[in-house]
């Protein structure tokens, strides 16, 4: 399952990318992690389409992650589940008008990361199952 990773920090990248692992959990796909740093190179891929699921840090310049998101929802057919990593919890109101289908906060929790992106993980299996039938 093709999981996009935003951000301008590649340290930020590193993280998610060792949170997520091989796969977040036992009983989803594996994770082929495709990391990108700007903007323009995650609105290259979300047009050629493929990507499952993404995960979007908030905190990156100069686009954020809520931006994008907002952006990706009004704009992508079919727009993958986006997994949103907010500057703090008292963010999740911003995350909320981002429309993110689910959200962690900084610093990242290796474990709430990988059980929110599994469920989304699931959530996408089982829409593309449905599509399929």
């Amino acid at each position: 399952m093709k999981v996009v990773v935003y951000s301008h920090d590649a340290d930020v990248r590193s993280r998610i990318r060792l949170a997520i692992g091989r796969r977040p959990a036992p009983d989803v796909p594996e994770a082929e992690v495709i990391e990108v740093a700007t903007q323009a190179a995650l609105i290259r891929l979300l047009d050629r389409g493929g990507t499952d699921v993404m995960v979007l840090d908030g905190e990156a310049h100069p686009a954020g992650g809520m931006g994008i998101c907002r952006q990706a929802k009004d704009e992508v057919y079919d727009c993958p589940p986006v997994l949103l990593i907010i500057g703090r919890p008292d963010d999740g109101w911003l995350a909320t008008w981002s429309r993110a289908d689910a959200v962690i906060s900084h610093p990242i929790d290796p474990k709430a990361l990988a059980q929110a992106l599994a469920g989304l993980m699931r959530q996408r299996a089982a829409g593309t199952a449905v599509t399929q039938a």
